[in-house]
């Protein structure tokens, strides 16, 4: 397997309502790339999970692009986990595809995505 492999496709806290970035991983020149999911409610700001998640892949040989934000809902007593919102500064993540991302984590929680704000 490749080392990318090896990168966990989804980080978030296990309880809670947070922050989080769909990050783009990709080698550089092109070849093959990984979209990964990164949420925790030790992030004030979106861009300090970035700052977190950039010098990690980038240390693997990876560039990271940060390909928007929101807020995830994650109640892990239901297995329950609500994708929404948006980010400020990197705009709206494509939740639709945080939420397939999530289902391969969480095979047997509800996991549903939504436009709302709050």
């Amino acid at each position: 397997g490749s080392a990318m492999a090896a990168v966990r496709e989804v980080e978030i806290d296990p309880e809670g309502t947070f922050k989080y970035i769909l990050v783009r991983l990709q080698r550089p020149g092109g070849g093959e790339q990984r979209d990964i999911v990164r949420g925790t409610g030790a992030a004030e700001f979106h861009n300090h999970i970035f700052e977190k998640v950039n010098p990690e892949m980038e240390k693997l040989g990876y560039e990271c692009k940060c390909l928007g934000g929101g807020k995830i809902e994650h109640n892990s007593k239901d297995k329950k986990i609500r994708v929404f919102g948006l980010s400020t500064g990197y705009g709206k993540a494509d939740h639709s595809l945080t939420v397939e991302i999530l289902k391969k984590e969480y095979t047997d929680y509800e996991i549903t995505w939504s436009d709302d704000k709050k």
